[in-house]
């Protein structure tokens, strides 16, 4: 790594003010020193990466007790602005003497609220600063949650009790007032249980209204006082399910066997791979208790905890005397300060949410076991710095802790497959059997091409005529079904109706097409009113929906898919389907927070609602046995999209939505309209052959060396301007091929597939080696040679899975 310290590092007492007083003769004027008992990097608050490690700080010897993980204020920059930071770690010898002594600020304060992050996690943050390539400090600011750092739901309350708790007051105390004596009686007569009290409810007791006399004892010494933080946050635990532990098949004992007899050596990792309904939750469970028997605990990370409330709530109903924290992004600020600080007290030995909360602060020593459930799932990366992917991250915490780490999925990602197959990084576990008593649901693929020839009509249909009677046959015999489609919104192409007009409405700051919208709202007159209008998926600006071509002035026609589109037309088809009442739509605009989406799956558990139409939201991790039809309205959503992984998403997108059907005693049928039947990826997904898609997919990814066979960085340079921005990445390019060897390959600048996004136009670089280890090495380099001005200009992502 660069040397820590610059030219004139932030961390010296010399600033631009400073410099200026120099000139003009005038020092600027000392502080008296005070005496020092050591040094510490500290990483702050602050976009600043010249100084990879953190900024160069003495403790003075009131603060002796400061050490790695403590949260701290520092003076930064010419006007020693006061700023909040982590201390990373000890200086060294080495990095102390490069600085003259006088020039080195000193830490102001440690913060009397925030805990000491682990070292684990301290050692964590370092990596991933390095690995992602995001300043130390930002990376710091990511891993400890904004509510823990504010302090949000703190409250500072004040304790009483006797200032001898273990002996009896004197029988007459002299010179004491009457409140004064009523106060001491009552806390002698209290049980040692009792005390100390809080302040409030003494006062409550002894009916005194203000904590003058309280003071006053204090004073003379009868009494102490003692100020405790806490956290005050409310919690509702609904929708978590409860039942009695299953009987675990013979496949599910070897593994548990096999996984749970590596605990006692350190450090493994393991890919499940089992089918959807093979039973991979009851897996995870019994590892769980292995480890909480062992008096260790354990972090399972789900893709997203809103997503995925059945997997969180059968998690929670095995394991009712643990405390567990469920961290993820529908909390309260003062909730997930809660749940934190309980895990970093060692309060809560089981840790489950979505992938920030792999950087849950569980205490050294005490991890021991790491879980991440469908693992190959794109929202565990993240898309702003640090942008870490959360399955590798578990994979390094693991290492660091020293325990197993366990990835589970019934359609793994290419990565974790090759590790596993190819590698020998993993060992491989699988599940080839749904447990007993689910049925392996029948997939049709259906050519919509030969499916539209049977419409009557030349309105937009969505539905075919197969996935029509396939519904309405479930609908009659009582069953539920689940309709995807992976695109919100009513149609997402509007343009002129005459063929001659090319006008096409998009988005005046991105290069993408505007999506239609309809949204019902009540009129003052009780009757029902519809809004049209559009919204840009990218930057989110909205415009109405225009009435007429504004090129040549005729009509316009919307066209295309989307969810909105789909429910209106099985409103059409079936008129026992109520929109809002038998029928939920389950997408991002419908559903405003985690709430509503657990309320829709506790409708459609009671029955209450027969079909749940949707995007991805309800393609993964639901287990309703009533469902006996899956419908996919259009595989071919995210086929040709220009991304390497195309292929792969929609392999496993079918895949998983088709396993949400056949868990009950009734057979479950998956019927997948698309244009292309005969595409592998579709045809594969049908016959739930993974093993045999992997290895197609795997042989082209080395064809073209393609991720998982190299690794890959992609540059993504933006700017406002598309000259300059193309400048830039032609810039960017030069200056960092000046320190690549013959192992890295560096790609020309293009333009991104989306060229403009809110404004900014954009050009990518991608960069290619053929290990992990070699792209760190060399993003290394250019990092410390200031190749890289990250931030707004220039972002870095490191194993990215979307190109566009």
């Amino acid at each position: 790594m660069e040397s820590l310290f610059g030219e004139s590092p932030v961390g010296s007492d010399v600033g631009k003010r400073g410099a200026r007083s120099l000139r003009r003769g005038v020092p600027k004027p000392k502080q008296p020193k005070e005496p020092i008992a050591g040094h510490v990097l500290v990483a702050v608050e602050r976009g600043v990466d010249r100084y990879p490690e953190g900024l160069l700080y003495a403790l003075p010897e009131r603060l002796a007790e400061v050490a790695e993980g403590d949260r701290v204020t520092v003076p930064l920059g010419g006007g020693d602005q006061a700023t909040e930071g982590v201390v990373v770690r000890l200086a060294t010898d080495e990095e102390i003497t490069k600085l003259d002594p006088d020039r080195v600020k000193a830490v102001l304060e440690r913060s009397s609220l925030a805990r000491r992050l682990p070292s684990e996690l301290m050692a964590l943050a370092r990596w991933v600063s390095g690995y992602y390539c995001c300043p130390i400090g930002m990376t710091i600011a990511g891993v400890l949650p904004a509510a823990v750092r504010k302090g949000i739901g703190a409250v500072t309350r004040t304790f009483v009790d006797l200032a001898a708790p273990d002996r009896p007051v004197q029988t007459e105390p002299t010179g004491l007032s009457k409140k004064q004596r009523h106060l001491l009686d009552v806390l002698a007569a209290m049980p040692l249980g009792e005390r100390p009290i809080e302040l409030r409810l003494l006062l409550e007791r002894t009916e005194i209204g203000t904590p003058g006399p309280v003071k006053a004892l204090e004073s003379k010494g009868f009494i102490r006082l003692e100020r405790r933080t806490d956290i005050e946050a409310t919690f509702e635990r609904g929708g978590m399910e409860a039942g009695p532990a299953p009987q675990t098949t013979k496949a599910q004992s070897e593994i548990i066997e096999s996984i749970g007899n590596s605990f006692a050596n350190g450090f493994s990792q393991h890919l499940l791979f089992g089918v959807t309904g093979s039973g991979k939750t009851e897996v995870y469970i019994r590892l769980i208790e292995r480890v909480l028997a062992a008096g260790k605990r354990a972090i399972v990370l789900v893709p997203e905890i809103a997503l995925t409330p059945q997997t969180a709530g059968r998690l929670v109903s095995r394991f009712p005397g643990q405390r567990v924290a469920i961290l993820h992004s529908g909390l309260t600020a003062s909730q997930r300060h809660r749940m934190w600080a309980n895990v970093a007290g060692g309060e809560s030995n089981l840790v489950i949410g979505a992938r920030s909360a792999i950087f849950a602060p569980v205490p050294d020593g005490t991890l021991g076991v790491v879980i991440v459930d469908e693992e190959h799932d794109g929202s565990y990366k993240a898309d702003q710095a640090p942008r870490y992917h959360g399955r590798d991250v578990a994979i390094r915490r693991a290492q660091i802790a020293n325990c197993p780490i366990v990835l589970g999925s019934a359609t793994p990602s290419l990565e974790s497959w090759s590790n596993a197959t190819q590698r020998g990084v993993s060992s491989l576990h699988r599940l080839s059997e749904r447990a007993p008593g689910l049925n392996v649901p029948r997939v049709d693929v259906v050519d919509f091409n030969e499916e539209r020839k049977r419409f009557r009509d030349r309105r937009v249909n969505v539905i075919g005529p197969t996935l029509r009677q396939a519904l309405e046959d479930t609908l009659r015999a009582g069953g539920q079904a689940v309709i995807l489609l992976n695109r919100r919104g009513y149609a997402n192409y509007i343009a002129c109706a005459d063929p001659t007009c090319e006008w096409v409405l998009r988005c005046d700051q991105c290069d993408a097409g505007m999506i239609c919208h309809r949204d019902r709202y009540a009129t003052g007159d009780g009757a029902v009113g519809l809004r049209e209008y559009t919204r840009c998926h990218h930057c989110e600006s909205e415009v109405r929906l225009p009435k007429t071509c504004p090129a040549c002035g005729k009509r316009v026609s919307v066209f295309g898919l989307g969810t909105q589109r789909v429910e209106e037309e099985l409103s059409r088809l079936f008129p026992s389907l109520i929109e809002g009442r038998t029928m939920l739509r389950v997408d991002a605009d419908a559903m405003q927070g985690e709430t509503d989406f657990r309320d829709a799956l506790e409708r459609f558990a009671k029955g209450q609602v027969r079909v749940l139409l949707g995007t991805q939201m309800i393609a993964k991790g639901l287990d309703f046995p009533n469902v006996r039809l899956v419908g996919v309205i259009s595989a071919d959503t995210a086929l040709h999209l220009p991304d390497f992984r195309a292929a792969e998403r929609t392999f496993q997108l079918v895949s998983q939505v088709s396993g949400r059907c056949g868990r009950g005693a009734a057979a479950g049928r998956s019927i997948v309209q698309t244009f292309q039947p005969k595409a592998p990826p579709i045809v594969l997904a049908a016959k739930h052959d993974f093993e045999r898609f992997a290895e197609l997919e795997l042989s082209q990814r080395a064809k073209f060396g393609l991720p998982p066979v190299r690794r890959m960085a992609r540059l993504v340079v933006r700017d406002a301007g598309e000259s300059r921005c193309a400048d830039i990445a032609t810039g960017l390019v030069a200056s960092i091929r000046a320190h690549a060897g013959e192992e890295i390959e560096i790609r020309d600048p293009t333009p991104c597939p989306i060229a403009r996004i809110a404004g900014r136009y954009r050009q990518q670089v991608e960069m290619y080696a053929a290990n992990a280890a070699t792209l760190t090495r060399f993003l290394t380099v250019i990092r410390n040679a200031g190749c890289l001005p990250l931030g707004e200009v220039v972002a870095v992502d490191v194993d990215p899975i979307a190109l566009l």
